[in-house]
């Protein structure tokens, strides 16, 4: 069992040999990409060898048992350890999602619902931003409509780790996000609503990682760039120049927009960010069809009626659809404490892949 492990150690030795010498730093991207298979590799190899330990002291542990009964209680519990061992190597060695430390890029988009709708669209860009806050992460609003009554028709914000540090495997933000994306439903009395009844309204979230030029090859001459003024509350320059730059991929017709920032050159770097991480999720989930292995919890687009979760206030309740998770503490869960959510979803995908490798 796990002999496939011996290659990955000797590759994790390698790798040890490689960050040791001081010229392999001088190309910082080749140093970031073998540190981070490095920190990929590390758990695995602590693991095993754990694993590998375990299995020689039940065997010396058995060997006294004949001599000394009260070994035997040790040889249970170091077999309870290796089964526990055991199934924690199972789940490291579970195929990693390659985007997994990536930061994101996170929209929400007002739905049905009309007025309503964009207010549940602030209420979960608050519940988002209030995670990250405790997570540890930094968040940036790249471009927002709001809505008259104070919500958002639209909102695009980027989530990133704090500084260059590799997270811990599955605490990257794509890691996290990545389950967020599909069509949020809330039932509750809209403030709009002066008779009490209980409306139903939907908001959606997409998550895309967020490419690096490296990730993504973009020829200028495949770019259409449309200037136009800006519309809605802002500055002084709002509707009075030619601020705001909508980019469009010839070849596939991904759009991106963005009109916050004051001048165009600002707009159109924070367009790019955006079409890139677009195309890097259409090319990902283009080569996960090829494979048979698209991410199932991820809802590309808005329009869909699949619905991933349902906020029901005057129950408290929140419900996942996907896995069955289930909680009445919907207004913790709006403060920022997701990770009750998130964990089920993690579980549910886990648990899915280890079936399929097994």
């Amino acid at each position: 069992m796990f002999e496939a492990v011996e290659e990955l150690i000797g590759e994790h030795a390698d790798l040890e040999k490689q960050l040791a010498d001081p010229s392999v730093h001088a190309d910082q991207a080749n140093a970031r990409k073998l540190n981070k298979r490095y920190a990929e590799l590390t758990p695995i190899v602590a693991a095993y060898r754990s694993w590998k330990q375990t299995g020689d002291d039940i065997e010396t542990a058995r060997e006294f048992v004949a001599d000394d009964p009260d070994f035997a209680a040790e040889v249970k519990d170091l077999e309870q350890q290796r089964e526990e061992l055991t199934e924690k190597l199972r789940l490291l060695l579970i195929p990693r999602d390659p985007s997994d430390d990536k930061d994101v890029i996170l929209e929400i988009k007002a739905g049905a619902g009309g007025d309503e709708s964009a207010l549940f669209a602030g209420d979960l860009l608050r519940m988002y931003l209030r995670y990250a806050e405790r997570v540890g992460w930094k968040t940036e609003i790249i471009d927002a409509t709001e809505s008259e009554l104070g919500g958002y028709k639209d909102v695009q914000v980027a989530v990133k780790t704090k500084g260059n540090a590799t997270p811990e495997p599955g605490q990257g933000v794509w890691a996290r996000l990545k389950y967020e994306g599909g069509v949020h439903r809330v039932q509750r009395v809209p403030a709009t609503e002066s008779q009490g009844r209980i409306h139903t309204s939907a908001a959606g979230v997409l998550v895309t990682p967020e490419a690096e030029e490296i990730d993504v090859e973009i020829n200028p001459n495949d770019l259409r760039i449309d200037v136009y003024r800006s519309s809605g509350p802002g500055g002084q320059s709002v509707n009075t120049t030619d601020s705001a730059v909508r980019i469009t991929h010839i070849p596939t017709g991904v759009v991106a927009s963005c009109q916050n920032e004051k001048s165009q050159l600002q707009n159109k770097e924070q367009a790019m960010r955006i079409l890139r991480s677009r195309l890097l999720a259409a090319a990902q989930e283009e080569a996960e069809k090829e494979a048979a292995d698209a991410r199932r919890s991820q809802v590309r687009t808005v329009d869909r009626s699949e619905k991933i979760r349902t906020y029901n206030f005057p129950e408290n309740r929140i419900s996942d659809h996907r896995v069955g998770f289930k909680a009445y503490n919907l207004d913790q869960v709006l403060d920022g404490e997701l990770d009750a959510v998130i964990q089920a979803c993690v579980d549910a995908d886990s648990a899915a892949k280890l079936a399929a490798t097994s």
